[in-house]
Formats: structure tokens, sequence, C-alpha cells
């Protein structure tokens, strides 16, 4: 979970010195941040039973060939988030 954290941490970080992001694509990056976070609260346990947590990793890799083309500086920090989560069971 340590993992997880610091990259959210990391990609905020980024977001903040990237420029103006697609209102759409910023939604669904809210949404899943909103989602990891209470994945976070919960603890892994329940997480895998959620139904709002339910393909976290899939739905990472899907904003990252998303935001690669538009935000190539972003597309690493997604990477790894969605290989955390995918490495979760998430």
């Amino acid at each position: 979970m340590n993992k997880l954290k610091e990259q959210l941490k990391t990609l905020h970080e980024q977001l903040h010195q990237t420029g103006p992001i697609d209102e759409e694509l910023l939604d669904l990056l809210q949404q899943l941040d909103g989602d990891i976070k209470s994945l976070l609260e919960q603890g892994a346990a329940a997480a895998p039973e959620s139904t709002t947590t339910y393909g976290l990793a899939e739905r990472t890799q899907e904003l990252t060939a998303r935001f690669a083309a538009q935000h190539p500086s972003l597309e690493p920090t997604l990477r790894e988030l969605g290989r955390i989560l995918g490495n979760m069971g998430i």
C-alpha cells in the first residue's frame, strides 16, 4: 500500500506541473483517484469485492493510453500506478 500512496503523490505532483488537461480526462482521473483513496481507506481485504474499486488496474491502463498522447510526461507514472494495482489484484 505504501508504493501505491507514493505513486499517487507523484502523480498529483506531476499534474500540478502539467499544462491544461482535457476536462473529460481530468474527470476520469479524479474518479480513479477517488476510488484509489477509497481503497486505501478500506484496506486491501475489502477492495476486491468493492464495485467502485473493481478493475482499477484496467482503468488506469486506459487512462495511461489516453494521457500518453496529450501529456506524455504523465504516462510513466500512470503506467506504474496500473502495474502496482495489477500486482495487488485490483
